[in-house]
């Protein structure tokens, strides 16, 4: 009989992937961002001809928070499953992938996450499991390769 802690029916199998290294380098650039942009905006000179307006200053500030915003997009990267499929959400597009769409897990060449090839041919990269995170990042890859062996499997009626 297998152990609960390592079957992918457990509840620690189902917990959201998420960087580690990658989201704390982020959300540290995000808070830098903001106190280097504010803090330029607020020492520049003012007046004369070389002087910074108003305007300049709250785009100097805007410009931080904007910087800050991506960067914190960043930190939130993440792959949650569920019973039913995956819910992928990268930089720019969230996907919702059943599992049986997903046929093999795995670094594709060089990539620094991990790619989900599909059974239409495609792949999607899980930017939640970076390859920077050195051996978490392989047992995460290992728990998504599992959950996906594990809905890959015929269900048993009852």
């Amino acid at each position: 009989m297998p152990n609960a802690a390592s079957s992918p029916s457990a509840g620690s199998a189902y917990a959201p992937f998420k960087p580690k290294r990658g989201a704390l380098v982020a959300k540290a650039s995000a808070l830098a961002s903001i106190v280097v942009f504010t803090g330029l905006a607020l020492s520049a000179p003012s007046g004369g001809e070389v002087g910074w307006s108003a305007p300049d200053r709250a785009m100097t500030v805007l410009l931080g928070l904007v910087l800050a915003g991506l960067l914190w997009r960043f930190a939130s990267l993440r792959a949650a499953p569920s019973e039913s499929g995956l819910r992928v959400t990268n930089l720019v597009h969230t996907r919702e992938l059943d599992w049986a769409s997903i046929v093999n897990v795995g670094y594709s060449g060089g990539s620094p996450w991990v790619v989900l090839e599909l059974s239409d041919t495609e792949e999607v990269a899980v930017m939640a499991i970076q390859r920077s995170d050195g051996p978490y990042a392989a047992r995460e890859a290992a728990r998504l390769a599992a959950l996906v062996a594990h809905h890959s499997r015929p269900q048993e009626g009852p």
